[in-house]
């Protein structure tokens, strides 16, 4: 059953640990699966595969495809909000923050709002 007060209470408990990300560069990502982090390094390489499922864009962070040790995603359902990452972000310095999850055997942040990502 949903309950206001037990909403109220996740947001506060959640909130405070996200605004306080560790931060990361890419090689660091893959020990903190399941935590919530911010990710820096250089866009390596960055790919919009418009015609898979999802539709996502890729953004490796100091290693290009296929060697990323992190990769940023960006599910096709949210790109309208970030522009066209793989043209605007390549070869820049960004911070991505958020949960890191393994796909694949490699870590990654989903990319959710524009409030995620920022530049150093």
């Amino acid at each position: 059953m949903y309950s206001p007060q037990a909403f109220t209470l996740a947001v506060l408990i959640v909130w405070p640990a996200a605004a306080y990300a560790a931060s990361l560069n890419p090689g660091e990502a893959a020990s903190h699966v399941g935590e919530n982090a911010t990710v820096c390094g250089v866009v390596a390489s960055a790919t919009y595969a418009a015609q898979a499922m999802a539709a996502p864009t890729f953004l490796d962070l100091d290693r290009p495809y296929p060697n990323q040790e992190f990769s940023a995603v960006i599910l096709g359902s949210d790109r309208t909000k970030f522009g066209a990452p793989e043209v605007s972000l390549r070869e820049k310095q960004v911070c991505v923050t958020g949960e890191i999850f393994l796909f694949q055997g490699k870590p990654e942040i989903i990319m959710r709002t524009q409030a995620q990502l920022s530049d150093r």
